[in-house]
């Protein structure tokens, strides 16, 4: 290949990579910042509930869960519930009651739900993959932003000339070539990071975004399709006559004989009913896939019904990859990896859409378009970070018996990112980043200083905010002036 064509070759795919970043940038930005705050779900749902301390055996936690989800749902058709393990101490239980689908986060000893009603790390894991919005345009948009992403990553390591030496470099204070060295350094250092967590994710979400090979098969009939995916989950009609649920800490227990792990996931069907069952996952938190040993229960008897070993190599492939971008398996230092690979890819969105606009205003006067998009990224990049440090704040502030405590949080983190982009489209982003950058890193304090000790979440987002500020400081000051040089103009 001829140096023309190579050269060529590289400018369209600069081409691609820059309008492909920039059209779902900052969806990306969201999607990256909230999945960064997720790989530590399970502790951020801990520190949000200070005051649910109590740690017991897992069995006998959810056994307590039951007990009390017995009592206070009505007309439940099930519950889902997710065992304590070493990272959380509470049973984290989803459920219909009256119509309505709750989730708790529930005290392992007493079964209560935990006196500070929150989503805790959930809000963010849901924000990662459904930005908020009804199924299921949430995840089809996810998807499509992370199809986007993929080609993005792809397009920019083709259009990299020296992509290794740019693990190494680094000019500062020289307006684009600043912006763009950092851009390319945070790219380019955890790439192979970057191209394993898009993929993956594009995988979870592959039968909703590409359901073309399963309509072909199955048409219309989901349920036959799931019967074959996941053949070992069994349920049954309700009966509509009332029995007791039988004790589940046994079932538990034997469960985990013969599984040969720790319990992960319970779910009840039917609880209270004479069709009841009682469905007991393994634990995939010592395995890098996602797991499908499951042994179910009668509910009423206790009598196993059924156990199910997923050895399918398709599906164990498919395990491996969710597995893989869950992370459920990951040891404390591994988190840590996840965490700074996704801290990267959010700052390198970040860069990114900012590197559009310095490349533009060094090369003329900005247009109305480019001027509209310069507001608008310190309204995003700036106003989610301080949306997500206004939910923990308001996790702190809130009373605790406030009706609909946990929508509140929500609301919050929403209203406030809202704001944010208000103030971003309305002042000069001379002022705004300044502005929203300096509001995050101290509400990302105050958080840390109200809830002791200082946890995961507060330091990415104080981390952020004050990489955002030191990332802008070259914009705010102005394009620099440079010596008139002469330069061989490209053909």
């Amino acid at each position: 290949m001829s140096t023309a064509i190579r050269e060529g070759v590289r400018q369209v795919m600069a081409w691609l990579h820059g309008w492909v970043g920039l059209l779902l940038g900052w969806v990306l930005f969201v999607m990256c910042l909230a999945g960064t705050l997720s790989v530590f779900k399970p502790e951020i749902g801990q520190w949000m509930r200070p005051e649910t301390v109590a740690t017991a055996d897992p069995a006998d936690a959810v056994q307590a869960a039951t007990d009390w989800l017995a009592r206070n749902s009505k007309g439940s058709t099930g519950w889902y519930l997710t065992a304590p393990n070493a990272r959380t101490n509470t049973v984290e239980a989803a459920y219909d009651s009256d119509g309505a689908f709750l989730y708790r986060a529930l005290d392992p000893v007493s079964g209560a739900a935990a006196p500070r009603e929150t989503l805790g790390g959930e809000f963010f894991y849901r924000l990662h993959f459904e930005l908020e919005l009804p199924y299921p345009w949430g995840r089809l948009l996810a998807s499509l932003a992370a199809m986007f992403m993929l080609v993005a990553l792809v397009t920019g390591i083709i259009a990299h000339r020296r992509i290794f030496k740019d693990y190494f470099t680094f000019r500062p204070a020289k307006g684009q070539r600043s912006w763009l060295d950092g851009h390319n350094a945070l790219g380019v250092l955890a790439t192979p990071f970057h191209l394993m967590i898009t993929f993956t994710g594009l995988v979870t979400l592959a039968s909703l975004s590409m359901p073309w090979g399963i309509t072909a098969l199955y048409g219309s009939d989901l349920a036959k399709f799931y019967q074959d995916f996941a053949p070992g989950f069994t349920q049954r009609a309700p009966t509509g006559e009332k029995v007791a649920l039988a004790p589940v800490a046994p079932m538990l227990r034997e469960a985990q004989r013969q599984l040969g792990g720790t319990i992960g996931r319970v779910y009840v069907l039917n609880p209270g009913d004479k069709a009841a069952m009682v469905t007991v996952y393994r634990s995939d938190a010592d395995q890098i896939g996602f797991n499908q040993s499951q042994i179910s229960f009668d509910g009423v008897t206790g009598k196993p019904l059924g156990t199910w070993r997923e050895d399918r190599g398709a599906i164990q492939t498919y395990n491996v990859v969710y597995g893989l971008h869950m992370a459920r398996f990951a040891p404390l230092a591994t988190r840590w990896l996840y965490f700074l690979g996704g801290a990267m890819l959010t700052l390198a969105i970040a860069t990114g859409m900012v590197l559009w606009i310095v490349k533009r205003r060094e090369r003329a006067p900005l247009s109305l378009g480019n001027h509209i998009l310069e507001r608008l990224n310190a309204g995003f990049l700036a106003g989610v970070p301080l949306g997500c440090a206004a939910y923990l704040l308001a996790n702190r502030l809130l009373p605790l018996g406030i009706e609909g405590r946990a929508e509140l949080e929500v609301s919050t983190a929403l209203w406030t990112a809202a704001a944010a982009l208000v103030i971003g489209a309305a002042l000069k982003p001379r002022w705004s980043w300044p502005l929203l950058t300096g509001a995050t890193a101290i509400a990302c304090t105050l958080a840390a200083l109200i809830g002791l000790p200082i946890s995961a979440m507060s330091a990415v987002l104080l981390v952020t905010a004050a990489s955002l500020a030191l990332l802008v400081r070259k914009q705010l000051r102005g394009p620099a002036k440079r010596p008139e040089r002469k330069r061989r103009m490209a053909a």
